[in-house]
């Protein structure tokens, strides 16, 4: 049997090249790393020279103006991910036992949650655990994902086109997308408006728009609506695209709910259709691998008891 401290590669690993290494990648260059990390260029391509030479693989194709990452490099990313998250669980994990419930609970979410009844969860968890410390990261749906995947993250909040392999899912909350318009806007102060009327017009849209995004039935409404093709203005941040629509840069969907302080203020102005609206399901995602601290798992409870206590309807914002 081969004894683990004959086992050559984990014992002369440094293991804060893996570190740098999962930044050059997602950070998608040296340059890039080296300022994220406050280290100079030459430090990182040092860095990871030595962790080719030890795995004994190409990791990064560094060409000018070229920056990819190998078959071995991504296997070795995936795994570096792993690592992180699993280190970063460690505070969590010894914390658990303590009479009073502490921890810390990472969550990664896209800019689209927006929820009262998520709010309530937050606030009656932090009000009754107040030696639990959250960290929100908003990032895209898929960025989501990746973390949740990768356990680097407790749990996500986002919207989903499929549940991914080996993940578990449950409707947060749903909503409704309108088309909306902002006060500069040559429609804003009409009386009435027809559908026909914004054939054609210029259009702002969410980077999920798309076939197999979790934001299609959006893209469906948007060609109901026959606008313009393609689009003006693009974001995968609900508060920005909301931004270029007040700004007249184009007509946008936003869900109904998150809208409506707006509408009721003058700011925006929701454009037919009216009817049929496309409605999305906003996901509460965990990874069942993942070995969850105590506070973590004490706050899925909590989620999934005030899921079963509010019936799905109520949690559908109209």
């Amino acid at each position: 049997m081969v004894k683990p401290y004959e086992q050559r590669f984990p014992w002369h690993l440094d293991w804060n090249l893996l570190r740098t290494f999962m930044v050059v990648v997602e950070q998608r260059g040296i340059s890039r790393a080296a300022y994220s990390l406050g280290l100079k260029q030459p430090t990182i391509s040092a860095a990871l020279k030595r962790l080719e030479e030890t795995t004994g693989h190409e990791l990064i194709i560094r060409k000018p103006n070229e920056f990819s990452v190998t078959r071995a490099g991504n296997l070795l990313y995936q795994e570096c991910s792993q690592i992180f998250g699993s280190v970063s669980q460690l505070p969590s994990l010894l914390d658990s036992g303590a009479e009073e419930l502490r921890g810390h609970i990472s969550i990664a979410t896209t800019s689209h949650v927006i929820s009262d009844h998520y709010d309530a969860i937050l606030h009656d968890f932090a009000t009754s655990h107040p030696k639990v410390t959250f960290s929100i990261t908003v990032v895209e749906s898929e960025e989501v994902v990746s973390r949740v995947q990768q356990n680097r993250a407790s749990f996500g909040i986002c919207l989903l086109h499929k549940i991914p392999a080996n993940m578990k899912a449950s409707v947060l909350y749903r909503e409704y997308f309108g088309l909306f318009c902002g006060p500069r806007h040559r429609l804003f102060a009409r009386d009435e408006i027809a559908l026909s009327e914004i054939e054609g017009e210029t259009s702002v849209s969410f980077q999920t728009e798309t076939e197999e995004g979790p934001l299609y039935p959006v893209a469906l409404l948007r060609a109901r609506a026959k606008l313009a093709p393609g689009w003006r203005g693009v974001s995968s941040n609900l508060h920005e695209l909301r931004r270029m629509i007040v700004a007249g840069v184009g007509i946008g969907a936003l869900p109904l709910h998150v809208a409506k302080r707006d509408v009721d203020s003058g700011r925006l102005r929701q454009l037919p259709p009216y009817d049929d609206l496309p409605m999305v399901n906003i996901y509460l995602l965990t990874n069942p691998l993942r070995k969850q601290s105590d506070a973590e798992a004490a706050f899925l409870d909590a989620c999934h008891e005030a899921m079963r206590q509010t019936d799905l309807e109520t949690r559908t914002y109209e």
